[in-house]
């Protein structure tokens, strides 16, 4: 052991003083204080000033001059190397340079000058956990608690590395005593809420975070968890709040601008979350989740070939990222590059077998393709992956249906009122009589209620003469306006109700259905589909109408519709570009066209161009009993899937439905150029893979000269 002479009394007072300083953090001032003492140089008196340059050297450190402090440590330690003080800065800075080799020796050297240095010991099992020797730093900790049951560090490093290892009961123990040890430990509130967050315990988690702010508001990490919870939660104005002020606090807090950009993606603000996101990647290059989230805002912006290389380039640094092989896929579909977007589709269930998303979009490729039987096995892989998926339950439901498996395909359809997304879920809370499960109906009033659109009450309304044939006393239909007088006069329905009204006297009815419930609740098959509705044109519109319809020349009539409901989630892909994309037909000579479009494309109609002549009655239509009183004086209609196709086929006129290829409706299933829910009327005209509007035209009006013998 070195031997040193006492230090001198003037020398002993600028240690005091140097010290009160260091304990202020005015740092600067007391390495200013102690550089006349403790030079630049070792000289022969080192061993002498051990406690100078050990404290000069923390003074160093706390100005951010780590290499004056390693310098001044290094000087102190090797004059005197049984100065213990030392020991423990030098180590802690190491650590903080991720020179953790060297400080573990260190804490170790001191551990063996000072065995009963309690904060060394916990300090140790800090870098042994970060070395990633886990069960050395448990077994450190330990040894400190058990030596220092209430040492609230400890307690606190404990759960940290528990918490690493998924024990998280363990960890939250852990936590909670460290908590209890030192009531005001902000850091262990931060490390309990995000514990508890990840056990999804969401309350418990924002309590624990706020206590860390009321213990230390200025802590920007706390913020940035809250902020995280609060968006997880739905509450994005909150944690927009949340994550700004975590960055007042620390501008460049990248973490924070990351999630600050996933808030302002949910709230819709893109150009916002763009600007947070390349900000995050500006101060943070290699932040490869913020370049997937800017991916994100890029495909939602519709900006995809930039999307698509900040996809590539997130899995170019992360192959595992599987999300972002899905979402690359994605834009590779929109960009019709589909079997690109296949191959990248399969990388990422090989990667990850249960990822139902990529199974999902895997298995609606197949179904674009044709390629049935793959679709399915797709979609089941998809539900059993993630059981409560709802668009696979839904897909399924309906890809079923169009393959002709009513049964399977209408009892999964079904799954409609467990997703929280779709109208149909709130139907059971609106209405308070039970919903109809197929039992007898003799002497029951029913409620017939209207979730979905108006050609699907057109379709499945044939349903309401087959429930009053089964012995219903009364059949009340609630539907939209544009249905009301149509139904007024259908068979089996003996009142029509708005909506309110009938949700207001439900509960003065036995039961209620949906219409499109009825085929599962009855078992209808291909062979049993009820004939469609019986329309009965009004003879007081059909001589109105007719009057106007009088005025064309002698011809076959044609009634045209080119676009539907613009609401409808694939009107990009059914509705014509436009009414120029009908052209062809106005080649067949000898026909004269009747636009029965009505909103979308109405101005269009209006508009028209000398070279395509047709009459223009959509505008004036109030419902779709004045569209039969006209359909009913027309020789075809010609029109996309919409609607009028179920009104035309109901009325027992010819009518040819141009479908896309694209995710065409379940209702007109598959590869069939018929329709078996309207046999010996409908048409359908279906657009091939990759096939343009102008060819399917081209076949319909190949098909007229034909129909018309022209």
């Amino acid at each position: 052991m070195t031997t040193t002479t006492p230090l001198a009394p003037a020398l002993d007072d600028l240690l005091r003083e140097a010290n009160a300083l260091c304990d202020a953090h005015r740092f600067a001032d007391a390495l200013a204080l102690l550089a006349p003492v403790t030079g630049e140089h070792a000289g022969d008196d080192d061993a002498a000033l051990a406690p100078a340059l050990s404290l000069a050297a923390l003074g160093a450190m706390g100005t951010g001059d780590a290499a004056r402090a390693q310098a001044l440590w290094e000087r102190c330690l090797a004059a005197q190397p049984d100065f213990a003080p030392a020991y423990s800065g030098f180590a802690a800075l190491l650590a903080t340079l991720g020179s953790l080799t060297k400080a573990q020796a260190l804490y170790e050297r001191l551990l063996s000058l000072t065995p009963d240095d309690i904060d060394a010991r916990s300090n140790l099992g800090v870098v042994l956990q970060r070395q990633g020797q886990y069960a050395q730093a448990e077994a450190t900790f330990r040894a400190v608690l058990a030596q220092r049951p209430d040492h609230a560090d400890a307690h606190y490093n404990l759960g940290l590395l528990l918490q690493t290892q998924a024990r998280h009961e363990e960890a939250e123990s852990a936590l909670r005593a460290a908590i209890a040890a030192h009531a005001r430990h902000a850091h262990a509130y931060n490390a309990l809420g995000t514990l508890l967050r990840d056990q999804g315990r969401a309350e418990e988690a924002a309590e624990a975070y706020r206590q860390a702010l009321l213990i230390q508001p200025q802590y920007p990490e706390a913020l940035n968890n809250l902020a995280m919870l609060l968006k997880s939660a739905g509450r994005l104005a909150e944690a927009e709040l949340a994550a700004r002020l975590a960055l007042e606090m620390r501008p460049n807090f990248v973490d924070a601008l990351n999630n600050l950009g996933c808030v302002l993606t949910g709230l819709k603000r893109l150009p916002e979350a763009e600007a947070a996101f390349r900000q995050t990647l500006a101060l943070a290059p290699n932040h490869t989740e913020a370049l997937y989230n800017l991916g994100v805002v890029l495909h939602a912006l519709e900006r995809l070939p930039e999307a698509e290389a900040a996809y590539r380039e997130t899995l170019r640094r992360l192959p595992g990222r599987t999300e972002a092989h899905n979402n690359l896929a994605c834009v590779l579909l929109a960009l019709g590059r589909r079997g690109e977007a296949l191959d990248v589709l399969h990388e990422a269930v090989a990667a990850r077998p249960d990822f139902a998303e990529a199974h999902f979009n895997i298995a609606s490729l197949h179904k674009e393709y044709g390629r049935l039987d793959e679709a399915e096995a797709g979609y089941r892989r998809a539900l059993a992956a993630n059981p409560e998926y709802g668009d696979a339950k839904f897909r399924l439901a309906t890809l079923l249906i169009s393959m002709g498996r009513f049964e399977e395909g209408f009892a999964r359809y079904e799954c409609r009122y467990t997703m929280p997304g779709f109208v149909h879920n709130a139907s059971q809370r609106l209405l308070k009589c039970p919903a109809w499960q197929g039992e007898p109906l003799a002497g029951k009033s029913l409620l017939l209620w209207q979730e979905d659109g108006l050609g699907d009450m057109l379709q499945f309304g044939r349903y309401a003469r087959v429930l009053k044939a089964q012995g219903a006393a009364h059949v009340a239909f609630a539907c939209q306006p544009p249905l009301h007088r149509l139904f007024g006069g259908v068979e089996g329905v003996d009142a029509v109700l708005d909506h309110n009204a009938a949700a207001a006297a439900s509960g003065e009815f036995d039961c209620w259905v949906s219409p499109i419930s009825v085929p599962h609740r009855l078992g209808t098959t291909l062979d049993t589909i009820p004939a469609p509705l019986a329309i009965e044109p009004e003879p007081a519109l059909v001589e109105h109408w007719g009057a106007r319809l009088a005025t064309l020349a002698p011809g076959p009539r044609i009634g045209l519709v080119w676009k539907g409901n613009p609401k409808h989630s694939n009107d990009a892909h059914r509705s014509l570009p436009s009414l120029a994309a009908l052209a062809p037909l106005w080649n067949v000579p000898g026909l004269r066209f009747v636009s029965l479009q009505k909103g979308q494309g109405e101005d269009e109609a209006i508009n028209a161009p000398a070279w395509l002549p047709m009459m223009h009655l959509g505008s004036d239509v109030r419902d779709f009993v004045d569209t039969a009183a006209i359909v009913a004086q027309l020789d075809l209609v010609i029109c996309v899937d919409t609607s009028t196709a179920h009104l035309a086929a109901s009325l027992g006129k010819p009518c040819w439905v141009l479908l896309p290829q694209y995710d065409p409706d379940w209702r007109w299933m598959h590869e069939r150029e018929d329709s078996p829910w309207y046999p010996g009327t409908m048409r359908l005209f279906r657009q091939r893979m990759d096939e343009p509007w102008p060819a399917v035209v081209e076949r319909a009006r190949v098909a007229c000269q034909a129909w018309f013998g022209m």
